[in-house]
């Protein structure tokens, strides 16, 4: 079942969206389903679009201000339930070639940001450490950089590259 955001497209007929996004909502929202929502949307815009989160859903690993990515994957699971997800339950598809991919030896503030989990802070911080440190080597020295987890690093680490 396909459902769209309504404000995909202006109803002034000369404006219309030229982005879009599909995402898959399951588990505890009322109605789990493929949804088509305009680019700039949140992962909060993709569950209020599902019918909102169930009495029982665990909010807790969602990051409802996350933007949506196409083809990304958004689980909500019941209150206390063991997932196999050590971080937010958010998916996204996997990276298709390097090209696709941020370069945090080359990138600025506003690309590193594109990241998940990296905000204004983060970005700044990387890029503190890329001018004090030189170029990163490897893509795991980005964890030695402040504010950047295991977690963080988990969450990002196929978007990334040295090249």
């Amino acid at each position: 079942m396909k459902q769209t955001d309504e404000n995909v497209v202006s109803k002034d007929s000369s404006l219309q969206l030229t982005s879009t996004v599909v995402v898959d909502v399951k588990g505890q929202v009322a109605l789990p389903g493929v949804y088509t929502l305009s680019a700039n949307k949140r992962v909060l815009d993709a569950i209020t679009l599902a019918g909102g989160l169930l009495p029982t859903a665990d909010e807790r690993m969602l990051n409802l201000a996350a933007k949506l990515v196409d083809e990304m994957v958004i689980y909500v699971p019941n209150e206390g339930e063991q997932t196999s997800f050590s971080g937010p339950i958010v998916q996204v598809p996997e990276a298709s070639s390097d090209s696709d991919l941020i370069n945090i030896n080359a990138s600025d503030e506003n690309e590193l940001m594109t990241l998940s989990g990296i905000g204004p802070s983060k970005a700044k911080a990387i890029i503190i450490y890329r001018e004090e440190n030189g170029l990163f080597k490897s893509i795991e020295q980005l964890k030695e950089v402040s504010g950047i987890g295991d977690q963080t690093f988990e969450a990002i680490k196929d978007f990334i590259s040295i090249n």
